[in-house]
């Protein structure tokens, strides 16, 4: 039969592999930045773009959905095609796509240092960017799912399947949690409040991680560690359980992340079983990887692809075994708001995403340029650095978590606390050096990485549309296809779509829908009323500022906690709040009793230079709050959306808020005057010093 020529797109494959080096840099760059800042709090250099609460967020967006994100696109651009025996759908879409995507990147970096977010870990970008991303996403949709119906090949290899999941949660899980209600073009308020919103945050935010940093990439895997070890993958039914066990589970662990707080508790219970079940298909496709390296275990010692796909896949392992264990209630215990989950979490970034990324890039890179690798021993060079930058990098962590967990939790034999919060941070300084050390190392060997592959380029020739052929779909014979079911389910990519979103929205449901509509899972307390409307503004420049990157504002009903914040949280003092502030660390104490604690004065000299009342604190000062003017002609559409979303504002009191925004501004600024500090009353540090002033009260009125 007469086989069909066909040329493969290589332009757009070698564009997203530009792309994740420079992005890859970018972020690690801001990685090493922030991680001095902690140390080093001049750093912040008195600049509201660069200061730590905003740079973070771009660091953690930078390196996902840039560095992770360009690499997810460029593997699959590069294997889908020749899995498929076919040149992608369409190259318009695939310029749309990588085009879009990137303008996304520079509009979240532009974005994030002005300040507007909206204040949720790994969604801070704002409503318009997250509809930019909807349809960028849909192109690269209907991109994939176009090549995959007009096909050569009738089975689709394990990697598809990956991709196909990956593609849906992803939708899935952004449409939902993007949920918002505009107040202008740069801000809007999340639709969730409270326990709400921090369940769908963090079904969003663990299944981020499952479903953009691991699905895509064990799809990489699946296709680039066969390709370099020239050996077929270990177990097709070992892939089979792989994905379906993987994508079934992982979409319920969420409420891990919010152990001890006041989701309830039998979300909580969910999250833990879930996610302590995640470690067989976890571990089965991790051994998987490794399998498939049998027989090629000498090449292993020589090819430095060979070995950064082996240190990609033991830090997956690692990572998953991991993140079970934090979820078990008493390691969390000592796990959260420590330092433990920022090493967890860069042990499979560096490791899993980083390694398997730069061992794609050293395979792929020259044989788009039709040449070998420029240098093999700077490559194995890059290799060594890499570890040793994820060793010192992880370790001062994991030094720095059990260090605060067991001075944040010593009792004197009066049953005081031992050490004061800011004793901690001290402490710990050192590791933060060393760790800012580890990630200088791991930037300067991607640099390295970055140098080699230039050479590379330089000593070959690209070939932008690659010559193959194949026998089109019509034509092959149909008699011998296997019948087994999940054969005959590899022919049928939309079923698999739809098996693939059914899979993975049945924990989804069952977990966030008895939360909305079971009233019991929030118990209402009468106490708890709106924010006045200076309140709203300051709650929001806390937000735009960063503040909830280094503070949580959930006290959990621990001993040291209690005697150390104030009265455990519960769930109905969140009611109002758009979005939730619980917070994913505590390089700063706990907030949520801080209101009346301090004057209002203590909170004035506080921001304008933290190491004057805090000796020795790592807050960087904010000048600039001292200086603009709180936004006035923002809060009647604030208080709109507020109604909108059922907060219980009066009718028509948008156009009374500022009236009121004033008359308690002037009364913050009469007792400043008292102290001898003169400022106006519109000025943003009044506004953030009212919703200091006011967080925990009326959970503490509502406990009495």
């Amino acid at each position: 039969m007469e086989l069909e020529k066909f040329y493969y797109d290589n332009k757009t494959v070698r564009n997203f592999a530009f792309a994740t080096l420079v992005w890859g840099i970018v972020g690690f760059l801001v990685g090493v930045i922030v991680a001095f800042q902690l140390a080093f709090p001049s750093l912040n250099l008195g600049l509201e773009f660069v200061t730590y609460g905003r740079l973070r967020p771009i660091h953690t967006n930078a390196v996902i959905f840039a560095f992770v994100g360009n690499g997810i696109f460029t593997g699959v651009y590069y294997s889908l095609q020749r899995l498929l025996k076919s040149r992608m759908w369409s190259d318009k879409l695939s310029a749309i796509h990588f085009w879009g995507w990137q303008f996304i990147i520079v509009l979240a970096a532009i974005t994030l240092s002005i300040g507007f977010t909206q204040g949720k870990e790994y969604a801070e970008l704002i409503w318009p960017i997250d509809v930019l991303i909807t349809l960028i996403w849909v192109v690269f949709g209907i991109n994939m799912f176009g090549t995959i119906l007009t096909r050569r090949e009738r089975h689709l290899y394990v990697a598809i399947w990956f991709f196909i999941g990956t593609w849906v949660t992803v939708a899935m899980l952004h449409i939902v949690n993007s949920f918002a209600v505009p107040t202008s073009l740069f801000h809007s308020y999340s639709w969730y409040a409270g326990v709400q919103d921090a369940l769908v945050q963090w079904w969003y935010g663990h299944n981020a991680v499952a479903f953009f940093l691991t699905t895509p990439y064990l799809g990489i895997m699946y296709y680039f560690v066969p390709k370099a070890a020239n050996r077929p993958v270990y177990s097709y039914k070992w892939s089979i359980i792989h994905f379906w066990a993987l994508i079934f589970i992982y979409i319920w662990a969420g409420p891990h992340h919010l152990l001890y707080t006041a989701l309830p508790d039998w979300a909580q219970s969910l999250g833990t079983v879930f996610s302590v079940m995640l470690i067989l298909p976890s571990w089965g496709g991790m051994l998987n990887g490794l399998f498939t390296l049998r027989g090629a275990w000498d090449k292993v010692k020589e090819d430095p692809v060979l070995k950064m796909f082996v240190v990609a896949l033991t830090c997956y392992g690692m990572g998953t075994f991991e993140g079970p264990l934090l979820s078990l209630k008493n390691v969390n215990a000592i796990s959260h708001y420590t330092d433990w989950t920022i090493a967890h979490v860069h042990i499979a970034a560096l490791g899993w995403n980083g390694f398997l990324t730069f061992g794609m890039l050293y395979w792929l890179v020259p044989r788009l340029y039709n040449t070998k690798l420029y240098s093999t021993k700077l490559a194995n060079t890059h290799f060594l650095i890499g570890v040793v930058a994820i060793l010192l990098y992880a370790i001062p962590m994991y030094w720095s978590a059990f260090s605060q967990v067991f001075m944040w939790k010593q009792f004197t034999e009066a049953g005081q606390l031992k050490y004061q919060f800011l004793e901690t941070v001290t402490k710990i300084i050192p590791m933060y050096i060393v760790r800012g050390i580890g990630g200088t190392v791991f930037l300067v060997g991607a640099g390295l990485m970055v140098y080699n592959l230039y050479k590379t380029i330089q000593l070959g020739q690209f070939t932008q549309d690659e010559q193959s052929e194949g026998l089109s779909l019509k034509k092959q014979s149909q008699s011998n296809l296997p019948k087994f079911w999940h054969a005959i389910l590899e022919r049928k990519p939309m079923l698999m779509l739809v098996f693939s979103l059914i899979v993975v929205a049945i924990g989804g449901l069952i977990e966030l829908v008895p939360t909305f509509l079971i009233k019991s899972n929030v118990p209402t307390i009468a106490s708890v009323k709106p924010y006045t409307p200076l309140e709203l503004q300051g709650r929001d420049i806390y937000i735009k500022e960063g503040c909830y990157t280094c503070h949580s504002q959930m006290i959990r009903p621990f001993r040291d906690e209690v005697a150390r914040y104030g009265d455990y949280s519960k769930g109905g003092e969140f009611v109002y709040d758009h979005p939730f502030q619980w917070g994913s660390k505590r390089t700063g104490p706990d907030l949520a009793r801080i209101g009346g604690k301090y004057s209002d004065s203590w909170h004035y000299v506080h921001m304008l230079d933290p190491q004057t009342v805090a000796p020795g604190s790592i807050m960087p000062s904010y000048p600039w709050l001292f200086d603009k003017a709180i936004d006035m002609e923002t809060t009647p559409a604030k208080i709109r959306a507020m109604q909108i979303m059922g907060v219980p504002y009066p009718a028509d009191y948008d156009q009374q808020a500022n009236i009121d925004l004033m008359k308690q501004a002037e009364g913050i600024v009469l007792k400043l005057k008292k102290d001898k500090i003169e400022i106006e009353a519109n000025k943003e540090i009044i506004a953030l010093i009212a919703y200091l002033q006011r967080m925990g009260k009326d959970g503490r009125l509502g406990n009495k």
